[in-house]
């Protein structure tokens, strides 16, 4: 299920290291539910139709000397709009002084005011991406992640498919395990992020041997913290009555998470089939894919110049 997330004031300031004005502790509560910043041009000037009240307000140079010339009634109405329930702060960069004003209408509603000496473009940037990931809408996936040829391959299927001891030959070929068992997944922007839970990080499950630390074992480049997820593998018992892909023609097939689509294989399990060699042989594929390159059409287009020729000759 789907996980909506929120940050703390508190949180978000002791990250960047801000200065605090004004707020308690109970101020600090407030929770930042959306990755973006307002500069508050328009609202400064009493234009507040359209305003996003949940973004952080950032005043900087600009904001700071279009206040020095309002008065201070002018200035106790647009902060009064500026404060309220639901944004989370104000912060005053760039070594601006924080407007008595502003002061006097936070102390009396207990908002937040922070200062900073960093420019206001720097720490934007910096918000914004810390937001993204903080925010990000989460979920959990049964099954491991790797790092094959530098791609995140996701390993789901049913409990016994062995996803674990291919996770494991796959580590002994060189290449860096994630997670295992369960995978946290995020959405970041256009990017689907799986990592390990706390409690899980570095350790793999092998029936028959039991947990192992795979940077203990097998040094510290056989795990990683996080990685994108770019194609999703599938472990399913095999079917003879089933029909499975062959050619490689047919159309490609995609997994859903967080509301975007991921290439999606399906491999049968059967004895005999070194799993890991194939996943290893799959992200190769999807990689020339990536570049254009398509061995199935490939295959494909001299079967039907084949027919052609053949056509001709007769």
């Amino acid at each position: 299920m789907e996980e909506r997330m929120s940050c703390t004031v508190k949180h978000l300031s002791e990250h960047f290291k801000l200065n605090q004005v004004t707020g308690d502790a109970n101020a600090l509560k407030r929770l930042i539910i959306v990755p973006n910043t307002n500069r508050p041009g328009l609202e400064l000037t009493g234009f507040y139709a359209h305003a996003e009240k949940t973004r952080i307000v950032i005043i900087g140079n600009k904001e700071s000397s279009f206040l020095n010339a309002l008065s201070d009634d002018l200035q106790r109405e647009r902060f009064d709009f500026l404060t309220s329930e639901v944004t989370p702060l104000i912060l005053v960069t760039g070594g601006n002084a924080i407007p008595e004003v502003l002061m006097e209408v936070a102390n009396r509603k207990n908002f937040p005011v922070f200062s900073t000496e960093r420019a206001s473009s720097d720490i934007m940037v910096d918000m914004v991406t810390f937001l993204d990931e903080e925010l990000a809408p989460r979920s959990s996936v049964h099954g491991g992640l790797m790092n094959v040829f530098g791609k995140g391959v996701l390993l789901i299927g049913d409990s016994g498919m062995g996803k674990s001891e291919v996770a494991l030959e796959l580590v002994l070929r060189g290449h860096a395990l994630i997670a295992d068992d369960r995978v946290d997944i995020s959405r970041v922007k256009e990017k689907i992020i799986g990592r390990a839970p706390e409690l899980l990080k570095g350790m793999l499950e092998i029936r028959g041997i039991g947990i192992i630390d795979v940077t203990q074992m097998f040094g510290v480049n056989a795990y990683l913290e996080q990685e994108e997820i770019d194609f999703v593998v599938e472990l399913r018992k095999w079917d003879d009555n089933a029909q499975y892909l062959r050619a490689g023609v047919e159309e490609q097939a995609y997994y859903e998470a967080l509301g975007l689509k991921i290439p999606h294989l399906i491999f049968p399990v059967k004895e005999g089939r070194n799993m890991a060699v194939l996943v290893e042989s799959a992200v190769r594929d999807f990689m020339l894919k990536q570049r254009g390159i398509h061995s199935s059409k490939i295959f494909d287009d001299r079967v039907m110049e084949y027919i052609k020729r053949q056509s001709e000759e007769q």
